[in-house]
């Protein structure tokens, strides 16, 4: 059997990146979210949301639920709180993205298996895969994405400088995709990618 490739795909915030990972999903690509894995382990009954309450205290939880506005809100604020609370966490979503790849691995449906990392090179999982994507936009246009997404808070400057600059992760990366066009274009550069990563 043909070992499945395992790429990540990174970039900094509003750039495309979910939208392209999803067109490499609608090609054939087994997908997983590093957002949507923390939706599924972060709640008050696992391992990690036990210890995301002892680090930022009961008022994170809301309805039985760990509130991520409320995390974002308190992490954001507070000093030293973002860097301990992705200690903890990156771990758990590293495990799980490696738990998603041996299960596509053993399905066996695809040639390429594409995990979404916004944080990739910041938490050093880069060395786990066997390529890299950066997806980069014009500043002005990740901005203007961000402000139309529901219930957003206007702290796209604070969340940018938390992140390695655009910048640097295109130069870190193996393939770098221009995402200042059109929805179209975004796809055609996703097929172009997903057939010359399936076709090695």
């Amino acid at each position: 059997m043909l070992k499945l490739k395992k790429i990540a795909i990174t970039g900094g915030i509003s750039c495309g990146k979910s939208e392209f990972c999803r067109y490499l999903e609608e090609f054939g690509a087994y997908y997983v979210s590093a957002d949507s894995i923390v939706h599924q382990i972060l709640s008050p009954n696992t391992s990690l949301g036990r210890q995301v309450i002892d680090l930022l205290g009961a008022e994170v939880i809301d309805g039985g639920r760990i509130d991520r506005k409320k995390v974002a809100e308190k992490v954001f604020s507070t000093e030293g709180l973002l860097e301990k609370l992705e200690k903890i966490t990156h771990p758990e979503v590293f495990k799980e993205i490696e738990h998603q790849y041996e299960k596509a691995s053993a399905e066996g449906k695809t040639s390429l298996f594409a995990a979404e990392i916004p944080l990739l090179f910041e938490a050093g999982g880069e060395k786990a895969f066997d390529a890299t994507i950066a997806v980069v936009a014009p500043l002005e246009k990740c901005l203007e994405r961000y402000s139309q997404l529901p219930g957003k808070a206007n702290d796209f400057a604070e969340r940018m400088r938390r992140q390695l600059p655009p910048e640097e992760k295109a130069e870190r990366a193996d393939i770098v995709i221009e995402n200042s066009g059109t929805k179209d274009e975004l796809k055609e550069k996703a097929r172009e990618v997903y057939n010359f990563l399936t076709q090695q």
